[in-house]
């Protein structure tokens, strides 16, 4: 395992002031959090990050939540900072629900803006991560105002629109892509009530990315936690609404932690009136099979070839693919796709001896040499996601074609292309 690696980061406030965290969503900077500095650096020694390859950071991709975490624990530790107050929007709340999950004697409180336990599905964020490495960030920048804001405050703050659609176009690819694998692969739904710090849920009305019923699910799963309800806000609910959000922190950090090292600095100030709705969980409300009543996970280090395939499987073939094939499966075909996921799945692909770009390489000359078509269809979309890129595909089914017969290769070609252009068409 690599060296663990820190995260770029700036503080404000006073330096002998309790440390608040403020994390970044996916293809913005620690600007995003610009508006309400003023007010929290008052009271907390504000301490806000960038992710990989963000903002002019190191481009060091990091594969997953718990990586981030990790990288912003250890940049934590050389500063000498123990404890402390977390607020994260997006995938920033993901690393802030990690923290209270793994490491809950560093997180005194936690507020999760725009956030989810899941964000969307597995396979929307591996085909992002496929539109990206074809196209380009570009496509993904100029559909930002649509995802972060609303019609009404995208049509009458132009400059912010800009500024937004520069900090996507400007990121580093690579971690961006690797973002959306960690998002991709993050869920954790089943482990809501394991956090065990005050946590503040801030949802904009018209958040359509990670909407109300995504932080109603939050609220809950986690025993100590309260609803904020922003209107007129979309994603990026700071940027949109921040005297809303300020005021929502400022309250629920002075109320809900006290840091062991200013016993007394975290209750003195003055909570001003909530403007968003703050409201309770209705019995029931839209949360069905998570939050308390769900037993923690087993964990097993030794998992056996199904469980391990079956992980790989959804992560090569997608979600949707693998449920379908699991949903036709019967008596008579159930056994068959036990068999497939244990041993071409659970024993081949998870061997070490080659990555997964080198056996979709493999996959794919000996379903288009065989004439395998339907396969070589959801084979291609799996060798994008492993990344691959379209040229690199060309270059296999050309090279196909020398040593299996240019009409083999035709066919090929027909599939592939219509795959490409259905999964790296840009977004918006």
């Amino acid at each position: 395992m690599s060296e663990t690696k820190t995260l770029q980061y700036r503080t404000d406030g006073p330096e002998d002031g309790p440390v608040l965290v403020l994390g970044p969503s996916l293809g913005t900077t620690w600007h995003m959090w610009d508006r309400q500095i003023p007010e929290l650096s008052r009271h907390w020694r504000v301490l806000r990050f960038d992710l990989p390859g963000h903002g002019g950071a190191p481009a060091h991709p990091a594969p997953s939540v718990a990586e981030l975490a990790a990288r912003l624990l250890a940049t934590l530790d050389q500063l000498g900072v123990e404890r402390f107050g977390y607020a994260g929007c997006s995938i920033g709340g993901a690393i802030g629900a990690e923290l209270a999950l793994r490491h809950p004697h560093r997180v005194g409180s936690l507020a999760l803006v725009s956030a989810s336990p899941r964000f969307g599905t597995a396979d929307s964020f591996r085909q992002r991560g496929v539109v990206v490495r074809t196209n380009g960030l570009d496509p993904i920048a100029r559909a930002t105002p649509e995802r972060w804001f609303t019609p009404g405050f995208a049509a009458a703050q132009a400059a912010i629109v800009e500024w937004a659609v520069q900090m996507v176009r400007t990121t580093d690819p690579g971690c961006y892509i690797a973002a959306c694998e960690a998002l991709a692969a993050f869920d954790i739904r089943a482990e809501l009530s394991r956090i065990g710090v005050p946590t503040l849920v801030v949802v904009g009305a018209d958040d359509q990315v990670t909407p109300a019923a995504d932080a109603r699910v939050l609220v809950a799963g986690i025993a100590d936690a309260r609803l904020a309800l922003v209107p007129g806000a979309s994603h990026l609910t700071p940027v949109e609404q921040p005297m809303a959000v300020t005021d929502l922190l400022v309250r629920h950090f002075s109320s809900s932690w006290q840091s062991p090292d200013h016993p007394t600095g975290m209750t003195a100030i003055p909570a001003p009136p909530p403007k968003p709705v703050l409201s309770p969980v209705p019995p029931g409300a839209e949360v069905v099979g998570f939050g308390h009543n769900v037993p923690e996970p087993l964990l097993d280090a030794r998992a056996d070839a199904y469980d391990q395939g079956i992980k790989v499987r959804r992560e090569v073939l997608g979600d949707a693919h693998v449920d379908r094939a699991q949903s036709l499966a019967d008596e008579f075909t159930g056994d068959f796709q036990d068999f497939i996921t244990r041993y071409a799945w659970g024993e081949v692909w998870t061997r070490p001896g080659i990555d997964r770009r080198i056996r979709s390489v493999v996959t794919l000359t000996a379903l288009a040499a065989r004439g395998h078509l339907d396969e070589l269809a959801f084979h291609t979309r799996a060798a994008l996601r492993n990344g691959l890129t379209p040229t690199e595909i060309k270059e296999v089914l050309l090279h196909t074609g020398v040593y299996c017969g240019v009409p083999t290769a035709n066919s090929a070609f027909a599939v592939a292309q219509r795959i490409i252009r259905e999964e790296t068409s840009p977004e918006g």
